[in-house]
């Protein structure tokens, strides 16, 4: 699900605020200076990216002081991501325009996996990856949502055909990203509150609600759940909080029973600014070695508005997890968590590093 889809909904007020009380102004927009400074001070890096143009980024980049993981998608329903070898060409490109600051997160296809030498080709196509530069493999939610057997059943990440890629992913001490399930209201009627409601408007072929013989998310999550079990060497990073956005309870005992398991936190920011804040601080204290920053954002070219779009998602993002300053989300006004240092260090950077070997390299 793509940032921009999801945080459209997001309604900051206009302007600096300066004709409002310091009571009720409302933090909006790009980086002010002493933002920018203390953003830039804890070497920010997003681990959930989709970056397929150099023009404009890498300034953006090195004005953040910010580290990516540029993530591969295989999904050939989107124009831009059916083409795997497109997209790694590009992909390449920005990082190695980027002077250090992208590292590259490949993929492989998920719908020939009934053709024959299917494992072994995908080994041979991530290993080349790996050997120039990748970092992780992406597995995307259309394995457990959209590709079917000859039969008609659903292939699911623990089917055995994924076996042998897993583990050679373990063994280049690479990190597999899954993307598995989507949230709650996926699978609900349809919720203007939602913070997925434009996405799900906007997706139909992504909303299993209504739809006939589809697999339920908790069957998804069982065969990630396996899949975790059968690896505990294989290191894996949820993305969009492995998809339990709407119950961090269920997701702090998934965190406690997978040590070899974190998740990124892309796109699913609105989920934590509807939680009560003291709620959140808890939650995010308990589990700060285990929460990854990330963002969704997607850019492929375009307008040097969008380059000042996408600053905001990082300052807004800021601005909740850093200060006590009140931001907006569909009209409820928000206060920011104000995390120690300690903890937006590990969320930011730390985290990063260590579940996601090489992405910062030496300069």
């Amino acid at each position: 699900m793509k940032v921009m889809g999801l945080l459209i909904a997001l309604s900051f007020a206009a302007g600096s605020g300066a004709q409002q009380s310091e009571h009720d102004k409302i933090a909006s927009g790009p980086f002010s200076t002493d933002e920018l400074q203390s953003f830039r001070a804890v070497e920010p890096i997003d681990t959930h990216a989709h970056v397929f143009a150099a023009d404009g980024f890498v300034a953006l980049l090195e004005r953040l002081n910010l580290h990516i993981l540029d993530i591969l998608v295989v999904d050939d329903m989107s124009p831009t991501h059916k083409d795997l070898s497109r997209q790694r060409s590009e992909a390449m490109d920005v990082v190695r325009a980027s002077h250090g600051y992208a590292a590259l997160c490949t993929s492989f296809d998920p719908y020939s996996f009934n053709q024959p030498g299917y494992a072994k080709n995908v080994i041979r196509g991530l290993d080349e990856d790996f050997d120039n530069g990748a970092i992780a493999v992406k597995l995307w939610k259309n394995v457990g949502m959209e590709i079917k057997d000859a039969n008609g059943h659903y292939l699911m990440a623990d089917n055995p055909v994924f076996a042998p890629i897993f583990q050679d992913i373990a063994a280049r001490n690479k990190t597999l990203v899954a993307h598995l399930a989507d949230p709650d209201s996926g699978w609900q009627p349809p919720n203007p509150a939602s913070p997925d409601y434009e996405y799900y408007r906007d997706h139909p072929s992504a909303y299993m609600y209504g739809k006939k013989g589809v697999p339920s998310k908790e069957e998804i999550l069982r065969a990630r759940d396996h899949v975790l079990e059968q690896n505990p060497n294989l290191r894996v990073v949820g993305a969009h909080l492995g998809s339990m956005e709407s119950d961090l309870d269920e997701l702090g005992r998934r965190l406690d029973r997978y040590p070899n398991f974190a998740v990124d936190i892309a796109a699913r920011v609105p989920y934590f600014e509807m939680q009560p804040r003291e709620r959140m601080i808890a939650f995010i204290t308990k589990y700060q070695d285990r929460l990854i920053y990330g963002t969704d954002v997607d850019y492929a070219g375009g307008a040097e508005s969008s380059l000042g779009w996408i600053e905001s998602v990082y300052a807004n993002d800021w601005r909740y997890f850093a200060t006590s300053d009140t931001i907006e989300y569909k009209g409820k006004q928000v206060k920011g968590l104000s995390l120690p240092d300690t903890v937006l260090r590990k969320i930011y950077h730390e985290n990063a590093v260590k579940w996601f070997p090489g992405i910062v390299k030496p300069r």
